[in-house]
């Protein structure tokens, strides 16, 4: 009969095994490029709803702050993670 009972593996990740059994497929951890692709394409698809049949520019103001806000975002955790601002 299988144990519920995790065994503790020494390994290089900072990740406890405890916390999440995964970690031996390598599917902990973070995917920085990955959001960052994904960021930029939604801004795109922020900007690109600016086209479109509506009047007023209230709408276009918005979507292009937001588009700007998560690129600024994507910038500044792109040029953090280089170690630029690191302590």
């Amino acid at each position: 009969m299988a144990t519920t009972d995790l065994e503790r593996q020494s390994s290089n990740s900072t990740v406890d095994e405890a916390d999440v059994p995964s970690k031996d497929w390598g599917w902990s951890g973070n995917a920085p490029n990955s959001a960052r692709i994904f960021g930029v394409l939604f801004a795109l698809l922020l900007v690109a709803m600016t086209i479109g049949n509506h009047t007023g520019k209230t709408e276009d103001i918005w979507l292009v702050g937001f588009a700007v806000a998560i690129l600024g975002v994507i910038a500044v955790n792109w040029y953090s993670s280089r170690g630029k601002w690191k302590n």
